[in-house]
């Protein structure tokens, strides 16, 4: 039994030694990239007008009047109003 708990000790350890190797490697990345847009503008710029179309994108769906996801749900909900609606059932 000492020999089965070691060995899940020992796995333990080496899963959570790849998984620290796999977060410096995703660290690393994320670094390099971030070195990139500081050594690049214009890339900077392009990134920040991409950010922001996503943002008013998003902002838009979530307004009231915003884009539906389906033309249909606009089409049988003409008159909803975009609040709850209770429906007495009886």
């Amino acid at each position: 039994m000492a020999d089965e708990e070691a060995d899940k000790l020992q796995q333990g350890l080496e899963h959570l030694q790849a998984a620290t190797r796999e977060m410096i490697q995703a660290t690393r990345s994320l670094l390099d990239a971030a070195e990139e847009l500081v050594d690049d503008p214009q890339a900077v710029q392009g990134l920040m007008g991409t950010l922001a179309t996503v943002a008013q994108a998003a902002a838009s769906r979530f307004r009231p009047g915003g884009s539906s996801s389906s033309s249909s749900a606009a089409d049988d909900d003409e008159d909803d109003d975009g609040h709850v609606q209770r429906i007495k059932i009886s």
